[in-house]
């Protein structure tokens, strides 16, 4: 074969090269094909996802919480309403300057410039600058016009009644959770669902608002609530219990008026109290607590008449038995006896122990229920009356945050358990709280139905449908109907025999008044008692042919003299039950 000429070697090598290129040039097309179909088909959510992470923004609506409601007389107004304010927030992605920014905030609004530039800096899409805005502040904030720097609305909680009811309320704190009282109970049905808002924001991070990736969930408010609470008798409630606090020289003690045909609380109060508004001002934290729930304590000799209660229930006395008093027991080496002012021993019967507030009497109506002697019968018997029947260590459901349920001992467990018992017919070594007395009362003497405890009156959902609670009844046998007309008459007798000495000098005998007081001695939290410190109670009822209200008091530590529960408590018990017929309208005696 014949080589080519010289002058074709150029031209052919010109065509490798030629060759060489577009293959070149192809291998890159295909390249870039491939990986453009890479990033678009096979990576495409991948990468649209980072892409939006710079331009997407979440934000979390709020729902707007439920308001609340009271009754006062045939209204019914709120107590507790929501006001907008304004959260001032920073997105330091889109702040540049933040000492600058820092600086303009705090000259608009106040505040620590360098708290505002650090929190500019953090590594977050969204950081919390400032809280409660008003809308003058907002409107100063408005005019900076800060790229990275905005409001949001934020409904906080107002009070319109004050600090009127504030531990039975509780409070909203910075977070949005219910703390306390009826906003902690009910903080899921108050708080409804907050909404969503995912949107597609500029480089000034602006939401388009045209973008199909936004996404709008609604928010659904919290369920608008009505107590059972009477506003005016709830206020007056407040003024007695502070002003016979003040009488008795005592810092602490609380009230309450029950409703004993429903459960229904009408008025309940501690002092000290505080003001929902500036909850964040209260220095100690017990204060917040309703007492009334949340604070068992050992209630003394107001426990009598549940005691007598449960053996005439029984069938073993009946309110004339007479019995020979020696007034002193000894069990278990203890020694129980009565105040000097009770006559020594004697012959007694059961209304005599309730009068003189007899500790050896209510022993004495003990054994009774033990066939005449202290024993495992009648422990057994005593601890199914206060845990079946009165409901005693357990709590009541009340629609409230922190409720305690309080102490009773085992009637089989235990070393000294005859001497144990013995203190629990009148008050002492079993614990439990204002409520739990309350409810225990009603249900002794309104025939023996007790009715679970409650604040809430009804609720309106969102979509307006109305939903009443209705009375619970949680047990009908409490004692029998012969039973609570017996006490109620036992009751009576001893507010008509000491009513000059608790404060009711006008007894009105048109109306029913019955009650019993307490004077218990404070544990030691070593264990024992303390020699001279009180706790003063006084239970009892006002109605007319049949009970209206059940009132319940307690009085810490007073500073006077003389037994704690009449010189302290039944005063106020006694200011408490001629409101109620004065103001209220109890509907007096048919005869």
């Amino acid at each position: 074969m014949r080589p080519k000429p010289a002058s074709m070697r150029p031209l052919q090598t010109s065509l490798s090269r030629a060759r060489l290129w577009y293959a070149l040039l192809v291998f890159v097309f295909a390249v870039f094909v491939v990986r453009l179909f890479y990033l678009q088909v096979i990576r495409h959510d991948y990468y649209q996802k980072t892409a939006l992470q710079g331009q997407l923004k979440e934000y979390s609506i709020p729902a707007e919480r439920g308001i609340i409601e009271a009754h006062d007389g045939d209204e019914i107004i709120p107590i507790v309403l929501n006001e907008i304010r304004y959260t001032l927030f920073a997105d330091p992605k889109f702040i540049d300057d933040s000492k600058a920014a820092a600086q303009a905030v705090s000259q608009a609004i106040g505040g620590d410039v360098s708290d505002y530039e650090e929190k500019m800096r953090i590594d977050s899409r969204y950081s919390i600058l400032a809280k409660k805005l008003s809308k003058d502040q907002k409107a100063q904030i408005d005019k900076l016009e800060l790229k990275g720097v905005g409001t949001r609305d934020e409904p906080i909680r107002t009070y319109p009644q004050g600090q009127l009811a504030a531990q039975v309320l509780g409070f909203v704190n910075d977070e949005g959770e219910g703390k306390y009282g009826v906003e902690q109970f009910l903080d899921e049905q108050l708080r409804g669902k907050a909404g969503e808002l995912r949107a597609i924001t500029d480089a000034a991070g602006i939401p388009l608002v045209a973008s199909p990736d936004n996404v709008i969930k609604e928010p659904e408010n919290g369920e608008r609530t009505v107590l059972t609470i009477d506003i005016a008798m709830q206020r007056q409630l407040e003024v007695l219990l502070q002003k016979g606090l003040a009488d008795a020289r005592s810092k602490s003690g609380s009230a309450i008026i029950l409703d004993p045909n429903s459960g229904a609380i009408k008025a309940m109060a501690n002092f000290p109290t505080y003001n929902p508004a500036e909850f964040n001002k209260v220095e100690d934290a017990a204060v917040f607590a309703n007492d009334s729930v949340s604070s068992p304590l050992e209630v003394g000799s107001i426990m009598k008449p549940l005691t007598a209660a449960a053996a005439l229930d029984q069938g073993v006395v009946s309110p004339t038995t007479s019995y020979y008093d020696p007034s002193f027991f000894t069990i278990d080496g203890a020694t129980v006896s009565n105040i000097e002012e009770d006559g020594g021993a004697g012959t007694r019967n059961v209304g005599d122990i309730l009068q003189l507030s007899l500790n050896t009497g209510a022993v004495w109506l003990l054994k009774q229920m033990g066939g005449g002697e202290l024993n495992e019968q009648a422990r057994r018997t005593w601890h199914t009356y206060m845990t079946d029947h009165y409901r005693f260590g357990q709590k009541t459901g009340i629609e409230q945050g922190y409720e305690a349920e309080g102490f009773v001992p085992d009637p089989n467990e235990g070393f000294g358990l005859n001497i144990q018992y013995a203190n629990t017919s009148f008050g002492q070594g079993v614990s439990t709280t204002p409520l739990q007395m309350a409810a225990a009362l009603a249900g002794t003497i309104n025939g023996g139905t007790y009715y679970r405890p409650r604040l809430v009156d009804r609720f309106t959902s969102l979509d307006g449908r109305e939903t009443v609670v209705q009375p619970e009844v949680v047990g009908e046998s409490v004692v029998s109907e012969e039973v609570s007309r017996q006490i109620r008459g036992l009751m009576e007798s001893v507010v008509q025999r000491n009513h000059v000495l608790y404060g009711l000098p006008n007894l009105r005998p048109d109306y029913s008044i019955g009650g019993k007081t307490g004077t218990a001695e404070i544990a030691r939290p070593e264990g024992g008692y303390y020699a001279d410190e009180f706790n003063g109670t006084f239970y009892g009822f006002v109605g007319g042919d049949m009970p209206e209200y059940v009132i319940m008091v307690r009085v810490d530590r007073p500073g006077i003299g003389g037994y704690a529960g009449s010189r302290a408590a039944a005063p106020i018990f006694s200011a408490l039950a001629t409101m109620l017929i004065d103001t209220f309208e109890v509907v007096p005696r048919s005869n």
